[in-house]
């Protein structure tokens, strides 16, 4: 496709689809006698833009109409959610671009991972924007070329949306977590028209979202989609003679949401921590050892698929895998400790129970159980 750039004034209508959208945010000239920076940064988008079709959100009039500020406010609000990166550029003057305003919206978004700040060195009053800057790890540039750069440089080629996509910034869409809820409900027919990130914290986000449902003919406005990337999830068991005397491994840890006796989690080994990336067994693989001490080849778990875990609230997986351990791994198991990684404040200890006593004393909740009941009715433990 060739590369397409389309500019989106104050308060007019954007088009219905884009590769990438950008929003300019800065001062603006408090006169007609003082140029504004904006007409040169239309120039290095079009001279720098390689991918399909982008839109440059300028909040700036097109030309001399009446102004609306609670319309003004409003199409910013809107535009620079829709925006995959919005591009601050602040080269202040305290008497023709004071960036009051700037200010304002800066403290809006500098956290929200989808920004780059640049200003000229002799620029006053940006000292309080750089600290954050660099504090969020947001890219910065001294010149509004280099700015420009580094906005299309975290672009890319963008990606095509529609509609409602176009609600997903490129931040949440490239994701797979996100790719696997969206692609998930086109195969049931679902349509997507609209979407706001509501929080995001690392590789977690939450999207409040609005869905046609196909097969009910309707509109479900304000649903909560939460995500964070899928675990890789290792059952550890010894078979015993009958199914509740069968030997399963669990750690223990401290987790905020616990809202259990002792405050902690008790649940099989696993995790989706950067070891594993994509590949679930990987990730499955380096938890089982982080969190356990054991190191086991990956010939020695078996699959067993995978399923959401909350399905009413998250739309994230668990990648089941299991493992018959003898003796000597039990014994190895149930000594040492305390394991994880201490550097992500991550504290694990091994804990040994039977099927039988998981359930009567209840110390997983119902996804661990259904996960450890599944590992071990499909491994025909029990049975004659």
């Amino acid at each position: 496709m060739a590369a397409e750039m389309i500019i989106v004034n104050a308060r007019e209508e954007p088009p219905d689809g884009w590769d990438a959208a950008v929003f300019l945010a800065g001062p603006a000239p408090r006169s007609p006698e003082v140029p504004s920076w904006r007409p040169a940064a239309h120039a290095e988008l079009r001279e720098r833009w390689r991918g399909g079709r982008l839109v440059v959100f300028d909040p700036e009039d097109r030309k001399e109409v009446l102004f609306d500020y609670a319309g003004q406010v409003d199409w910013e609000e809107r535009c620079l959610n829709l925006a995959d990166e919005v591009l601050f550029y602040v080269p202040r003057d305290l008497e023709t671009m004071p960036a009051f305003t700037t200010n304002v919206e800066w403290g809006i978004w500098h956290d929200s991972g989808r920004v780059v700040f640049g200003a000229p060195p002799g620029a006053p009053k940006n000292r309080y924007l750089l600290h954050y800057a660099e504090k969020f790890g947001v890219p910065t540039a001294t010149d509004l070329p280099g700015t420009v750069a580094a906005t299309l440089d975290r672009i890319g080629s963008g990606a095509a949306r529609t509609g409602g996509e176009c609600e997903v910034p490129l931040l949440l869409w490239r994701t797979a977590a996100f790719q696997s809820w969206y692609g998930a409900q086109r195969a049931a027919g679902n349509a997507l028209l609209g979407a706001r990130v509501v929080w995001r914290f690392g590789d977690q986000w939450g999207l409040r979202v609005r869905i046609r449902v196909a097969a009910e003919d309707r509109i479900k406005d304000d649903e909560m989609v939460i995500s964070r990337p899928d675990l890789g999830v290792v059952v550890l068991y010894r078979p015993g003679p009958t199914l509740d005397a069968t030997t399963v491994v669990l750690v223990r840890e401290f987790r905020g949401p616990a809202a259990t006796p002792d405050g902690r989690v008790h649940e099989p080994p696993g995790g989706s921590g950067p070891a594993g990336g994509a590949d679930p067994l990987r990730a499955a693989l380096a938890e089982l050892a982080e969190e356990t001490g054991l190191a086991l080849p990956a010939d020695r778990l078996r699959e067993h698929g995978s399923r959401q875990v909350n399905a009413t609230m998250s739309a994230h997986r668990a990648h089941v895998f299991a493992a018959e351990i003898t003796e000597d791994e039990l014994a190895a198991l149930s000594s040492g400790g305390p394991h994880g990684v201490a550097a992500d404040g991550e504290r694990t200890y091994v804990e040994i129970a039977t099927f039988g006593e998981i359930r009567r004393e209840r110390l997983v909740d119902w996804a661990a159980l259904g996960m450890i009941a599944e590992v071990l009715t499909e491994s025909g433990i029990g049975e004659g």
